[in-house]
């Protein structure tokens, strides 16, 4: 019985911290695409990101229920904290006609999807 407490109370811990933790990553996004952080089922997390790029990027929610809200513009080499809510992606637009480069820091759920759209 006392096994199988410790090792119920082992797999919790891995389990959890697989998913509630931190990422970092230095991310290029290619001219007139998108990154999406989080298009899919999760909970909260934050990010904190500094454009990297000598041009302007648009960070926009977008709750994976539908529409958008709450537009940033991020200048070159300035860093913003964004928190997204459960089930909100956080999309970060090049409009410019040159790759850029942003670095990401996220916290909390970090079991989130990644990709890029036209």
């Amino acid at each position: 019985m006392k096994t199988a407490i410790t090792l119920f109370a082992i797999l919790l811990l891995v389990t959890s911290c697989g998913v509630f933790g931190s990422l970092t990553s230095n991310t290029t996004i290619k001219p007139n695409e998108s990154f999406v952080l989080g298009n899919n089922e999760h909970g909260t997390f934050k990010v904190k990101l500094k454009n990297v790029s000598n041009h302007d990027l648009k960070i926009i929610m977008a709750p994976i229920a539908g529409g958008t809200h709450s537009p940033i513009t991020v200048s070159p080499n300035e860093t913003v904290m964004v928190k997204a809510e459960r089930n909100t992606a956080i999309v970060i637009e090049n409009k410019s006609n040159e790759s850029v480069s942003v670095d990401l820091y996220v916290t909390g759920d970090t079991g989130l999807s990644m990709g890029y759209k036209n």
